[in-house]
């Protein structure tokens, strides 16, 4: 073997190596960093966007070599996190085989539909307009959606959610309830969930309701009065005496049964209290000035609760 050829076969090992080195060698990116890959993208593109983003040197060399090294599978359209320092090959695995970034959207239990629809309309990367969906339609929980997608699409989904979710509830729903259809139960788990916060007091509030249901006695829960006023948002004031003498489809003060729709969007736990009432014989509730509630069989003992819930409130200054 001649030196000349030695010096080739030198040269060609060498240039092997810094091809080596180059696709499977530490990237330019100082720490993490998340990439959009758009629907659609090639090689070539997503070179471009990575080069743009830091993530690599050189988008040429990078088409260049993943058609030389690299997988021929196709690029996945999402939004990917980069890791600090990771290769060119790296970085071409995570596109094709990786799983995009979860975008999550929460919707809190209790969160009007109004609130929804803001919620909704803030996220910048969806696309297309924000319906408003009926009050009630949408199943809290949180919700992933990717760069791009509708909102009506975002939105499909929660209902479909609720759907799937208030049928399974209802079919396995406790006997003897007053309860005559699923939108009864949805319209009533409404109605709780704004009236207690505390998980344990559910099932008690949902008792007192359907104990009044039964009687033909109103309701009169002040979430039904508010709602025509705010549409579920907050009122920011007492409830006026005028307002609770108002007649119309959600005032319970001024009429028995349920209002003619749910105030908010219900979840999981008031949706089940309501199918599964605790065993109570309490007609009314108030505040106990601790952030739950008193219950009382008789008017005579919700009387006497109110009474010391006006003087804690006295004691604040609040009255």
């Amino acid at each position: 073997m001649g030196r000349p050829f030695r010096l080739l076969l030198i040269v060609i090992i060498l240039l092997i190596g810094a091809v080596l080195w180059s696709w499977y060698g530490s990237g330019p990116l100082s720490k993490p960093a998340t990439v959009t890959i758009a629907e659609g993208s090639t090689v070539a593109s997503a070179g471009r966007t990575l080069e743009k983003g830091g993530a690599i040197r050189s988008a040429g060399l990078f088409r260049h070599l993943a058609g030389l090294l690299g997988s021929r599978d196709p690029i996945r359209a999402g939004q990917y996190a980069i890791p600090a320092h990771a290769s060119q090959a790296a970085i071409l695995d995570i596109l094709q085989h990786g799983k995009p970034v979860q975008l999550l959207v929460t919707i809190p239990e209790g969160m009007p539909s109004v609130m929804v629809r803001d919620r909704l309309a803030a996220i910048p990367v969806l696309t297309g307009p924000t319906p408003l969906p009926p009050e009630g339609s949408v199943l809290p929980d949180s919700y992933a959606y990717q760069k791009g997608e509708t909102r009506l699409a975002v939105l499909k989904r929660m209902q479909e959610a609720m759907n799937r979710y208030l049928a399974d509830a209802w079919a396995h729903r406790a006997k003897g309830l007053i309860l005559k259809s699923p939108r009864e139960a949805l319209i009533l788990a409404s109605i709780v969930e704004k009236e207690t916060a505390l998980p344990e007091e559910r099932t008690t509030v949902a008792a007192v309701y359907e104990n009044r249901l039964k009687l033909n006695m109103p309701l009169q829960a002040d979430p039904t009065t508010i709602y025509p006023i705010t549409k579920g948002r907050a009122l920011g004031r007492r409830i006026l005496e005028s307002e609770l003498r108002d007649k119309n489809g959600y005032n319970t003060y001024t009429m028995p049964g349920l209002p003619v729709g749910p105030i908010c969007n219900p979840g999981r736990k008031s949706i089940q209290a309501v199918l599964h009432p605790a065993a109570s014989k309490a007609l009314y509730f108030v505040a106990n000035g601790k952030g739950g509630h008193v219950f009382a069989d008789t008017l005579a003992e919700q009387n006497a609760n109110v009474k010391k819930w006006y003087a804690i409130r006295h004691a604040r200054g609040e009255m």
